[in-house]
């Protein structure tokens, strides 16, 4: 096991969320550190004979489930699935969430939406006093419109850049779409719904990485164990 406190307490919650998964469940992976932690600790127990069916929310966890030999499946042919286990940027005391780090908001936030439960994997660094605190907003927009989305972006206040990967070409996600990062003034944050619906108002944003309407279970790795906030597992 890592000596880094933060790698420690995600693994933990890894543990934790991937013992929740019983036999015969359809359920959704999320993108990024967090969900792959968890399928890395899920794999073992398929090996051993658990039956579990995921459908993953992009390219790069798709390809991690493939090197797991965890079994894949979609939508089209299970439109409802048990849960979905994932991760988040940020995390606020309502539960509120800040998705999109990964790129994969929209597809995450589409399984969250088709899941029956919605399991949030973090370490004690992604809890925050409000959204907004450490990270901007991800809005993902598509690519003809970036210019205009980002001059009404500025109109409500938001301080939007578009994400670049490390050739400085834009970060494209797998629908083809580019992201912006939006920052906005605490007073803007309080009512993550408002902005949300504020931003998706603007001709060109497909999706924001503000999941407030999901009632997550969150699963918080810290330095004496793990601690579960919100519905039952």
């Amino acid at each position: 096991m890592t000596a880094d406190p933060t790698l420690r307490q995600r693994h933990i919650a890894a543990a934790h969320a991937a013992g929740i998964v019983r036999d015969g469940m359809v359920v959704g992976y999320g993108t990024g550190r967090a969900a792959m932690s968890v399928m890395d600790m899920l794999a073992p127990r398929v090996h051993d004979g658990l039956r579990v069916l995921g459908v993953p929310t992009s390219v790069a966890t798709a390809a991690h489930a493939a090197k797991l030999g965890l079994p894949l499946t979609d939508l089209d042919t299970y439109p409802s699935l048990d849960l979905t286990l994932d991760g988040a940027d940020e995390v606020d005391p309502s539960r509120n969430l800040i998705k999109g780090g990964g790129a994969a908001l929209f597809r995450e936030k589409v399984l969250a939406a088709a899941s029956q439960r919605l399991v949030i994997v973090i370490d004690a660094t992604k809890r925050v006093p409000r959204l907004g605190a450490t990270r901007p907003i991800p809005v993902e927009v598509l690519p003809f419109a970036v210019g205009s989305c980002l001059r009404l972006l500025g109109r409500i206040g938001g301080d939007a850049l578009r994400r670049l990967d490390e050739s400085g070409a834009p970060v494209v996600t797998d629908n083809g779409n580019h992201v912006l990062d939006v920052a906005f003034d605490a007073s803007r944050m309080v009512d993550p719904r408002a902005l949300d619906e504020a931003m998706r108002a603007i001709p060109g944003i497909i999706i924001t990485g503000l999941f407030w309407s999901f009632n997550p279970t969150v699963v918080v790795g810290t330095d004496t164990g793990v601690e579960v906030v919100g519905p039952a597992l």
